[in-house]
């Protein structure tokens, strides 16, 4: 994770995204990191038709998806080393693998409390969580170049993949109000999402479960 942050942090002058932001050569070790990352970008771009996009205003930054990638990559060299039951947690972010596990969801209006529960008998199963309830506002609508003006207070995708529950979330909130069409008609992909007004709705396929009482 430290190696990652090296390369990839968009706040270190000496990291890779600084240097392709300034048109400068990247360290050869890190060129095939970068080079997956960018293919895994452009491809987000693509199938997300914009709401992701990683050169915002001509600016390289791939945080909304680069700590998914980097957390589920961490997680199976765990596996590749024998462990067999894995939670790792990255920023709010969790990749999952073995089970049984049951992951919290924070509430974005209710400090200290879980607004759902999901479940996990056995994984791999990841968990991502977009909004600015913990840091602030951080994502922007890409056509308005704003913060969202959607109702929405936080917004959970899960999947098997971290990587690609990340970059979903991220898109998903930013997109706001087609959020919910749109990621149903995802294979693979479950959401719950929490409104600014405290109401909730749940995705189709049904692992997030709302905590009783």
């Amino acid at each position: 994770m430290r190696h990652v942050d090296e390369v990839f942090s968009p706040f270190r002058p000496d990291s890779a995204v600084c240097r392709v932001r300034r048109g400068e050569l990247v360290p050869k070790e890190w060129q095939p990191e970068l080079r997956e990352v960018l293919d895994l970008c452009e491809d987000a771009h693509r199938r997300t038709d914009g709401w992701f996009d990683a050169w915002h205003s001509g600016v390289f930054d791939p945080s909304g998806l680069v700590k998914g990638w980097a957390v589920e990559r961490a997680a199976l060299l765990l596996r590749d080393m024998g462990a067999e039951h894995v939670c790792l947690n990255g920023g709010g972010d969790v990749q999952l693998h073995g089970g049984p596990w049951r992951v919290g969801i924070a509430h974005p209006l209710v400090p200290g409390t879980c607004a759902g529960v999901v479940e996990c008998v056995e994984g791999p199963l990841a968990v991502a969580t977009s909004g600015p309830a913990e840091r602030g506002c951080r994502i922007v609508d890409p056509r308005t170049g704003a913060p969202p003006s959607h109702g929405l207070a936080s917004l959970t995708v899960t999947g098997a993949s971290l990587t690609e529950a990340d970059m979903l979330a991220t898109a998903a909130y930013g997109m706001g109000a087609g959020a919910r069409e749109w990621l149903s008609g995802l294979p693979g992909v479950s959401a719950f999402a929490v409104t600014r007004d405290g109401e909730t709705w749940t995705g189709p396929k049904g692992r997030t479960r709302l905590p009783q009482g």
